[in-house]
């Protein structure tokens, strides 16, 4: 079941969709790769969702991608002996690390001795989800006196934001690790890091990572966009985190934020999912508002590989109709003539390397043509990526021997995974090439297929062939 789009769907599982047959709906809906949520669930939930994936792959004979997501550090106050506090703004108000008295409405625990390491006069905290603005106004290695700048009722163990600075921070908790090993151990095949401030976080988790999964970065903090470059060059693809981004910066500038990031991505070959509250409204409703289908609209103008539904599809009323609206969106855009002037528009050009340089041929090949697909055989899945940045104008045939690469080619925009036998020499890639378009319906005795490829096979990241056939 070839996708009649290009960008693709992911889809968070949780408690409106656990059971085997909302999962193959969801599926049959539109989802390309499922997403489980670490910051909610146990590893008996998760696991019991993998391996219905799995199973509903073995049916479909289709590749599905798996995206493990990584809660990462959770920065939160202590508690309140007596309940939630009122602040007002201009009040003093003391954050220290005395975790054994409970606060009151002029003091609370920060049991976060980073924080404080990091703090000076001025910076900024904002608390529960940006609702409370306090200004620190002194500071030392294990206390913070701040005046509240804005004000409001505050409940314990509610989160720390520190927008103003890089802390000195892992973008890995000892629970990421074990979750990380777990996830591993299923063969998940995306990881996704959260709090990511710089290109080391990345760096650390691949050490453990390796080659079992791909890599993907969420940026969700305004260092991260200081670091925007040297992070897209270390991850394998990028997750625009808009929730936490609409916390740590004013939301007028995520718009701006969000289209710098894809430019980046899409510069550089690198997909890029756009999240957070897409279709909000159908968490309780079976329609979306018609600013949500203009949102996701945007992302797929961009050129955003993917688009992601969270609490739409994890523990919303309409899980199944979210993917399917989602899913209508963006083959109508994708359908509008203007879309391909976008897409154009925006493309970034070519890096001086063979790879991008096939890529760039392949496209204009493919046009000038009319070819009605084009095929990366490719074993690391480096070929089809590369093929993706351009953007052709016909499918991307993303032909592998390898299942995880066709699993992780499920998040890449254009392309099609499929799974095939190794090949040993250029006319059995021309032949199989062209045999497998003309199965999955993609075109018929006569018409083109460009080919792409890397000689010698089976070596990564050797994309230096470009070939013409027709099918047979």
């Amino acid at each position: 079941m070839s996708r009649k789009r290009n960008a693709k769907i992911v889809a968070t599982l949780g408690p409106s969709s656990t059971s085997r047959e909302t999962i193959e709906a969801l599926y049959h809906a539109g989802a390309d790769v499922f997403r489980l949520n670490f910051s909610h669930g146990s590893h008996d939930d998760h696991q019991q969702r993998l391996e219905t994936i799995r199973a509903i792959e073995r049916d479909t004979g289709r590749p599905i991608g798996v995206l493990l997501d990584l809660q990462g550090p959770k920065l939160r106050i202590g508690t309140f002996a007596n309940g939630p506090i009122a602040l007002e703004k201009g009040a003093a108000f003391r954050l220290d690390l005395d975790i054994k008295t409970p606060g009151d409405a002029t003091r609370v625990a920060l049991p976060h001795p980073e924080i404080f390491a990091a703090l000076k006069d001025g910076t900024t905290l904002l608390l529960d989800d940006g609702r409370i603005q306090l200004r620190v106004e002194s500071c030392g290695a294990d206390f913070a006196q701040t005046s509240v700048v804005v004000g409001g009722k505050l409940s314990e163990r509610k989160g720390v934001n520190v927008p103003d600075v890089v802390l000195p921070l892992s973008a890995m908790t000892d629970k990421d690790r074990r979750d990380l090993e777990f996830g591993l151990s299923l063969g998940v095949d995306w990881v996704a890091l959260s709090f990511v401030q710089r290109a080391e976080d990345i760096l650390e988790v691949r050490e453990i990572v390796k080659d079992k999964a791909s890599i993907l970065a969420k940026l969700e903090k305004p260092a991260a966009i200081a670091s925007l470059d040297a992070i897209v060059d270390a991850a394998d693809a990028i997750m625009v985190a808009r929730g936490d981004l609409g916390v740590e910066m004013p939301a007028e500038q995520v718009p701006a934020i969000q289209k710098r990031i894809v430019r980046a991505c899409r510069k550089a070959g690198k997909p890029v999912i756009v999240a957070t509250q897409m279709l909000e409204s159908m968490v309780t409703a079976p329609v979306p508002t018609r600013a949500e289908a203009s949102d996701v609209a945007t992302a797929i103008y961009d050129g955003a590989d993917a688009v992601m539904l969270s609490a739409e599809s994890a523990s919303g009323k309409f899980p199944v109709e979210s993917v399917r609206t989602m899913d209508l969106i963006i083959a109508q855009t994708e359908s509008d003539p203007y879309y391909r002037e976008a897409i154009a528009a925006s493309h970034a050009a070519p890096r001086a390397q063979s790879a991008d340089a096939i890529g760039y041929a392949m496209r204009h090949v493919t046009a000038l043509l009319n070819a009605v697909a084009t095929v990366a055989y490719t074993s690391s899945g480096y070929s089809a990526i590369r093929m993706a940045r351009e953007r052709p104008c016909a499918p991307i045939v993303g032909m592998t021997p390898r299942r995880a690469v066709a699993r992780r080619l499920a998040l890449v925009w254009g392309v099609h995974p499929v799974l095939c036998h190794d090949v040993v020499d250029l006319l059995e890639v021309s032949e199989l090439a062209c045999d497998t378009v003309r199965n999955e319906g993609l075109g018929v005795a006569g018409q083109t297929v460009v080919i792409s490829a890397g000689m010698p096979f089976a070596t990564p990241g050797t994309t230096n062939l470009l070939r013409i056939a027709q099918i047979q």
